[in-house]
Protein backbone atom coordinates (compact mmCIF):
# COMPACT_ATOMS: atom_id res chain seq x y z
CA UNK A 1 0.00 0.00 0.00
CA UNK A 2 1.29 3.44 -1.10
CA UNK A 3 -0.41 6.97 0.13
CA UNK A 4 0.67 10.16 -1.31
CA UNK A 5 0.67 13.51 -0.31
CA UNK A 6 0.27 16.47 -2.02
CA UNK A 7 -0.55 20.10 -1.78
CA UNK A 8 -3.13 22.80 -3.02
CA UNK A 9 -2.16 25.63 -4.31
CA UNK A 10 -2.53 30.28 -3.70
CA UNK A 11 -1.94 31.71 -6.85
CA UNK A 12 -1.44 35.20 -6.38
CA UNK A 13 -0.41 37.22 -9.82
CA UNK A 14 -0.11 35.79 -13.02
CA UNK A 15 -3.30 33.42 -13.25
CA UNK A 16 -4.15 33.27 -17.07
CA UNK A 17 -0.76 33.78 -18.56
CA UNK A 18 -0.35 29.86 -17.53
CA UNK A 19 -2.53 28.84 -20.38
CA UNK A 20 -0.77 27.41 -23.25
CA UNK A 21 -2.89 29.24 -25.76
CA UNK A 22 -1.52 32.29 -24.09
CA UNK A 23 2.24 31.28 -23.25
CA UNK A 24 3.35 29.25 -26.65
CA UNK A 25 2.93 32.51 -27.88
CA UNK A 26 3.50 35.31 -25.18
CA UNK A 27 5.22 33.23 -22.53
CA UNK A 28 3.89 33.60 -19.30
CA UNK A 29 4.66 33.30 -15.32
CA UNK A 30 3.02 33.13 -12.06
CA UNK A 31 3.58 33.98 -8.72
CA UNK A 32 2.31 31.82 -5.71
CA UNK A 33 2.39 29.16 -3.27
CA UNK A 34 1.86 25.47 -2.02
CA UNK A 35 -0.25 25.71 1.61
CA UNK A 36 -0.89 22.93 3.98
CA UNK A 37 -3.87 21.88 2.83
CA UNK A 38 -3.99 18.57 0.80
CA UNK A 39 -4.70 16.00 -1.32
CA UNK A 40 -4.17 12.39 0.11
CA UNK A 41 -4.03 9.01 -2.35
CA UNK A 42 -4.03 5.73 -1.14
CA UNK A 43 -3.33 2.78 -3.87
CA UNK A 44 -2.47 -0.71 -3.54
CA UNK A 45 -2.77 -3.73 -5.28
CA UNK A 46 -6.44 -5.13 -5.14
CA UNK A 47 -6.26 -8.86 -3.82
CA UNK A 48 -8.10 -11.19 -5.95
CA UNK A 49 -10.57 -12.21 -3.64
CA UNK A 50 -13.58 -9.72 -5.05
CA UNK A 51 -15.65 -9.36 -7.70
CA UNK A 52 -14.51 -6.59 -9.50
CA UNK A 53 -10.72 -6.07 -10.08
CA UNK A 54 -11.07 -2.07 -9.93
CA UNK A 55 -11.90 -0.25 -7.10
CA UNK A 56 -12.16 3.84 -7.08
CA UNK A 57 -13.51 5.64 -3.65
CA UNK A 58 -13.91 9.46 -4.10
CA UNK A 59 -17.32 11.05 -4.17
CA UNK A 60 -18.43 7.91 -5.70
CA UNK A 61 -17.41 4.31 -5.41
CA UNK A 62 -16.88 2.91 -8.68
CA UNK A 63 -16.34 -1.26 -8.95
CA UNK A 64 -15.24 -2.35 -12.11
CA UNK A 65 -13.75 -5.28 -14.23
CA UNK A 66 -11.99 -3.50 -16.80
CA UNK A 67 -9.95 -0.67 -16.69
CA UNK A 68 -11.66 0.48 -19.91
CA UNK A 69 -14.89 0.87 -17.64
CA UNK A 70 -13.69 3.40 -14.92
CA UNK A 71 -15.43 6.44 -15.43
CA UNK A 72 -13.24 8.96 -13.91
CA UNK A 73 -11.07 10.37 -16.83
CA UNK A 74 -8.32 11.34 -14.61
CA UNK A 75 -7.44 7.76 -13.03
CA UNK A 76 -8.39 5.96 -16.73
CA UNK A 77 -5.93 8.11 -18.27
CA UNK A 78 -2.92 7.76 -15.65
CA UNK A 79 -3.56 4.02 -15.86
CA UNK A 80 -4.07 3.57 -19.37
CA UNK A 81 -0.78 5.59 -19.96
CA UNK A 82 1.18 3.47 -17.17
CA UNK A 83 0.02 0.38 -18.72
CA UNK A 84 -1.35 -0.88 -15.22
CA UNK A 85 -2.20 -4.68 -15.67
CA UNK A 86 -2.86 -5.52 -11.92
CA UNK A 87 -5.99 -4.48 -10.65
CA UNK A 88 -6.15 -1.23 -7.90
CA UNK A 89 -7.42 -0.07 -5.37
CA UNK A 90 -7.60 3.68 -5.32
CA UNK A 91 -9.31 5.92 -2.21
CA UNK A 92 -9.23 9.57 -2.86
CA UNK A 93 -9.48 12.31 0.62
CA UNK A 94 -9.21 16.09 0.74
CA UNK A 95 -8.24 18.69 3.04
CA UNK A 96 -10.73 20.78 0.93
CA UNK A 97 -13.46 20.66 -1.39
CA UNK A 98 -13.01 19.89 -5.51
CA UNK A 99 -13.75 22.82 -7.25
CA UNK A 100 -12.83 25.47 -5.39
CA UNK A 101 -10.09 26.98 -7.04
CA UNK A 102 -7.08 25.92 -5.05
CA UNK A 103 -5.76 23.59 -7.71
CA UNK A 104 -7.68 20.24 -6.04
CA UNK A 105 -8.10 18.75 -10.10
CA UNK A 106 -3.77 18.73 -10.15
CA UNK A 107 -2.99 17.82 -6.72
CA UNK A 108 -5.57 15.14 -7.49
CA UNK A 109 -3.49 14.18 -10.60
CA UNK A 110 -0.13 14.45 -9.30
CA UNK A 111 -0.90 12.72 -6.19
CA UNK A 112 -2.29 9.60 -8.05
CA UNK A 113 0.80 9.68 -10.64
CA UNK A 114 3.08 9.77 -7.46
CA UNK A 115 1.41 6.56 -5.89
CA UNK A 116 1.02 4.54 -8.65
CA UNK A 117 4.99 5.28 -9.69
CA UNK A 118 5.69 4.35 -6.02
CA UNK A 119 3.73 1.10 -6.30
CA UNK A 120 5.50 0.17 -9.31
CA UNK A 121 8.66 0.63 -7.39
CA UNK A 122 9.41 3.75 -9.76
CA UNK A 123 11.45 6.66 -8.64
CA UNK A 124 9.70 9.91 -10.19
CA UNK A 125 11.23 13.57 -10.21
CA UNK A 126 8.76 16.82 -9.27
CA UNK A 127 9.77 17.71 -12.84
CA UNK A 128 8.61 14.37 -14.07
CA UNK A 129 5.60 14.49 -12.47
CA UNK A 130 4.90 18.43 -13.14
CA UNK A 131 5.16 17.65 -16.89
CA UNK A 132 2.95 14.87 -17.15
CA UNK A 133 0.29 15.94 -15.08
CA UNK A 134 -0.03 18.67 -17.11
CA UNK A 135 0.14 16.22 -20.76
CA UNK A 136 -2.66 14.64 -19.07
CA UNK A 137 -5.04 17.38 -18.29
CA UNK A 138 -4.35 19.11 -21.10
CA UNK A 139 -3.63 16.65 -24.30
CA UNK A 140 -4.99 13.01 -22.98
CA UNK A 141 -7.79 14.28 -21.31
CA UNK A 142 -8.41 17.84 -22.92
CA UNK A 143 -9.31 20.10 -20.48
CA UNK A 144 -9.13 23.81 -20.56
CA UNK A 145 -6.54 23.93 -17.59
CA UNK A 146 -3.36 26.12 -17.20
CA UNK A 147 -0.53 25.04 -16.04
CA UNK A 148 0.86 26.25 -12.73
CA UNK A 149 -1.29 23.49 -10.48
CA UNK A 150 0.34 20.18 -11.49
CA UNK A 151 3.57 22.63 -11.02
CA UNK A 152 2.41 24.11 -7.51
CA UNK A 153 1.43 20.38 -6.61
CA UNK A 154 4.49 18.82 -7.57
CA UNK A 155 7.33 21.57 -6.41
CA UNK A 156 5.19 22.95 -3.31
CA UNK A 157 7.19 26.24 -2.16
CA UNK A 158 6.37 29.55 -2.60
CA UNK A 159 7.84 30.04 -5.97
CA UNK A 160 8.10 31.85 -9.65
CA UNK A 161 6.91 30.13 -12.36
CA UNK A 162 7.90 31.15 -15.79
CA UNK A 163 6.29 29.54 -19.54
CA UNK A 164 8.41 29.38 -22.27
CA UNK A 165 7.05 29.09 -25.47
CA UNK A 166 8.60 25.84 -26.61
CA UNK A 167 5.95 24.50 -23.17
CA UNK A 168 9.16 24.16 -21.02
CA UNK A 169 9.15 26.13 -17.46
CA UNK A 170 11.25 27.09 -14.92
CA UNK A 171 10.73 27.19 -11.35
CA UNK A 172 12.79 29.56 -8.89
CA UNK A 173 11.82 29.40 -5.12
CA UNK A 174 11.69 32.48 -3.70
CA UNK A 175 14.68 33.53 -1.31
CA UNK A 176 12.87 35.69 1.52
CA UNK A 177 13.72 36.02 4.80
CA UNK A 178 11.71 34.11 7.19
CA UNK A 179 10.50 37.02 9.03
CA UNK A 180 9.08 38.42 5.65
CA UNK A 181 7.31 35.03 5.07
CA UNK A 182 5.68 34.83 8.12
CA UNK A 183 4.52 38.70 7.66
CA UNK A 184 2.97 37.58 4.50
CA UNK A 185 1.44 34.97 5.90
CA UNK A 186 -0.52 36.34 8.59
CA UNK A 187 -1.48 39.13 5.91
CA UNK A 188 -3.66 36.41 3.93
CA UNK A 189 -6.88 35.60 4.59
CA UNK A 190 -8.75 32.62 3.05
CA UNK A 191 -12.76 31.84 3.09
CA UNK A 192 -14.41 29.23 1.45
CA UNK A 193 -17.52 31.33 -0.37
CA UNK A 194 -19.44 27.99 -0.34
CA UNK A 195 -20.14 28.34 -4.42
CA UNK A 196 -18.48 25.23 -6.44
CA UNK A 197 -17.89 25.74 -10.09
CA UNK A 198 -16.19 23.41 -12.65
CA UNK A 199 -12.72 25.72 -13.42
CA UNK A 200 -12.35 24.71 -16.78
CA UNK A 201 -16.12 25.79 -18.06
CA UNK A 202 -15.06 29.52 -16.16
CA UNK A 203 -11.87 29.60 -18.06
CA UNK A 204 -13.22 28.23 -21.53
CA UNK A 205 -15.09 31.47 -21.49
CA UNK A 206 -11.96 33.56 -21.94
CA UNK A 207 -9.45 31.22 -22.68
CA UNK A 208 -11.53 30.36 -25.98
CA UNK A 209 -10.78 33.76 -27.58
CA UNK A 210 -7.65 34.97 -25.47
CA UNK A 211 -6.08 37.16 -27.76
CA UNK A 212 -8.66 39.48 -27.05
CA UNK A 213 -7.46 40.06 -23.65
CA UNK A 214 -4.01 40.91 -24.17
CA UNK A 215 -4.03 44.13 -22.37
CA UNK A 216 -5.64 42.28 -19.42
CA UNK A 217 -3.18 39.38 -19.43
CA UNK A 218 -0.03 41.34 -20.52
CA UNK A 219 -0.59 43.73 -17.31
CA UNK A 220 -1.16 40.34 -15.83
CA UNK A 221 2.17 39.27 -16.55
CA UNK A 222 4.06 42.09 -15.04
CA UNK A 223 1.84 42.37 -11.60
CA UNK A 224 4.64 39.08 -11.21
CA UNK A 225 7.46 41.21 -11.07
CA UNK A 226 6.04 43.90 -8.97
CA UNK A 227 4.75 41.53 -6.52
CA UNK A 228 8.47 40.25 -6.48
CA UNK A 229 9.76 43.64 -5.97
CA UNK A 230 7.13 44.18 -3.21
CA UNK A 231 8.21 40.62 -1.29
CA UNK A 232 12.34 41.34 -1.59
CA UNK A 233 11.66 44.98 -0.57
CA UNK A 234 12.08 46.32 2.88
CA UNK A 235 8.69 48.30 2.17
CA UNK A 236 5.19 47.26 3.99
CA UNK A 237 3.60 44.89 2.46
CA UNK A 238 0.55 46.78 2.10
CA UNK A 239 1.41 47.44 -1.21
CA UNK A 240 1.07 43.93 -2.70
CA UNK A 241 -2.97 43.84 -1.17
CA UNK A 242 -3.43 47.23 -3.96
CA UNK A 243 -1.48 45.36 -6.45
CA UNK A 244 -4.26 42.21 -5.44
CA UNK A 245 -6.80 44.63 -5.88
CA UNK A 246 -6.36 45.65 -9.38
CA UNK A 247 -5.20 42.18 -10.12
CA UNK A 248 -8.89 40.90 -9.19
CA UNK A 249 -10.19 43.94 -11.30
CA UNK A 250 -8.68 42.32 -14.34
CA UNK A 251 -9.28 39.12 -13.79
CA UNK A 252 -13.07 40.02 -13.60
CA UNK A 253 -12.82 41.99 -17.25
CA UNK A 254 -11.91 38.85 -18.96
CA UNK A 255 -15.48 37.00 -18.66
CA UNK A 256 -18.91 38.18 -17.34
CA UNK A 257 -18.58 34.17 -15.36
CA UNK A 258 -15.24 35.15 -13.68
CA UNK A 259 -17.40 37.23 -10.75
CA UNK A 260 -21.03 37.25 -9.85
CA UNK A 261 -23.33 39.03 -7.02
CA UNK A 262 -22.32 37.22 -4.50
CA UNK A 263 -19.05 37.53 -4.91
CA UNK A 264 -18.75 40.86 -5.65
CA UNK A 265 -20.94 41.56 -2.10
CA UNK A 266 -18.29 39.46 -0.32
CA UNK A 267 -15.44 41.40 -1.70
CA UNK A 268 -16.94 44.54 -0.71
CA UNK A 269 -17.71 43.70 2.50
CA UNK A 270 -13.83 42.67 3.24
CA UNK A 271 -12.88 45.81 2.02
CA UNK A 272 -15.08 47.74 3.93
CA UNK A 273 -13.16 45.83 6.88
CA UNK A 274 -9.88 46.49 6.12
CA UNK A 275 -8.64 44.16 3.72
CA UNK A 276 -6.61 45.93 0.74
CA UNK A 277 -7.31 43.37 -1.93
CA UNK A 278 -7.67 40.19 -2.89
CA UNK A 279 -9.26 37.38 -5.68
CA UNK A 280 -10.87 34.26 -6.02
CA UNK A 281 -8.78 31.64 -6.51
CA UNK A 282 -8.62 29.15 -9.74
CA UNK A 283 -10.58 30.50 -12.86
CA UNK A 284 -13.27 32.16 -11.13
CA UNK A 285 -17.00 32.11 -10.64
CA UNK A 286 -16.85 30.32 -6.52
CA UNK A 287 -15.09 28.57 -4.61
CA UNK A 288 -11.97 30.12 -2.44
CA UNK A 289 -11.51 33.96 -2.02
CA UNK A 290 -8.24 35.11 -0.74
CA UNK A 291 -7.99 38.87 1.08
CA UNK A 292 -4.71 40.24 2.01
CA UNK A 293 -5.74 41.92 5.30
CA UNK A 294 -3.25 44.18 7.62
CA UNK A 295 -2.77 41.84 10.87
CA UNK A 296 -4.97 45.17 12.59
CA UNK A 297 -8.00 44.37 10.18
CA UNK A 298 -7.88 41.01 10.66
CA UNK A 299 -10.38 40.38 13.72
CA UNK A 300 -12.92 43.52 11.36
CA UNK A 301 -13.05 41.17 8.40
CA UNK A 302 -13.66 37.70 10.15
CA UNK A 303 -16.32 40.13 11.80
CA UNK A 304 -17.63 40.82 8.95
CA UNK A 305 -17.56 37.83 6.71
CA UNK A 306 -18.57 35.46 9.65
CA UNK A 307 -21.04 33.27 7.19
CA UNK A 308 -18.48 32.30 5.45
CA UNK A 309 -15.78 29.91 6.62
CA UNK A 310 -12.62 31.02 7.18
CA UNK A 311 -9.61 28.75 6.34
CA UNK A 312 -6.35 29.20 8.63
CA UNK A 313 -3.24 27.88 6.48
CA UNK A 314 0.56 27.98 6.41
CA UNK A 315 2.86 27.84 3.55
CA UNK A 316 3.81 24.35 2.56
CA UNK A 317 7.42 23.51 1.21
CA UNK A 318 7.58 20.09 0.69
CA UNK A 319 5.45 19.31 -2.41
CA UNK A 320 3.79 15.70 -3.26
CA UNK A 321 5.55 13.10 -0.89
CA UNK A 322 5.31 9.43 -0.40
CA UNK A 323 4.07 9.35 3.68
CA UNK A 324 3.50 5.68 3.95
CA UNK A 325 5.03 2.93 1.75
CA UNK A 326 4.25 -1.00 2.34
CA UNK A 327 5.09 -3.65 -0.24
CA UNK A 328 2.44 -6.53 1.58
CA UNK A 329 1.18 -9.48 0.40
CA UNK A 330 2.33 -9.76 -3.48
CA UNK A 331 -0.73 -11.21 -5.28
CA UNK A 332 0.80 -10.94 -8.84
CA UNK A 333 0.36 -14.63 -9.78
CA UNK A 334 -2.99 -14.95 -8.25
CA UNK A 335 -3.74 -12.06 -10.10
CA UNK A 336 -3.05 -13.25 -13.39
CA UNK A 337 -4.52 -16.58 -13.29
CA UNK A 338 -7.66 -15.09 -12.82
CA UNK A 339 -7.33 -12.80 -15.82
CA UNK A 340 -6.43 -16.37 -18.21
CA UNK A 341 -9.82 -17.36 -20.68
CA UNK A 342 -11.54 -19.77 -18.71
CA UNK A 343 -10.51 -18.99 -15.30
Amino acid sequence: MVISRTPYRISLFGGGTDYPAWYRENGGAVLGTAIDKYCFITCRYLPPFFEHRWRLVYSIIEDCQRLSEIKHPVVRAVLEMLRLERGLEIHHDGDLPARSGMGSSSAFTVGLLHAVYALLGRLTSQHQLATEAIHIEQDLIHETVGAQDQIFASFGGFNLIEFKRDSSFRVEPLTLRKERLDELNGSLMLFYTGLRRTASEVAASYVTDIRARTAQLTRMRQMVDEGMQILGGNDSLDALGDLLDEAWRLKRSLSGVVSNTQVDDIYAEARRGGARGGKLLGAGGGGFIVFYVPPACRKQVKERLRSLLWVPFRFDTGGSRIIFYSLGEDYAELDQARCRPGA
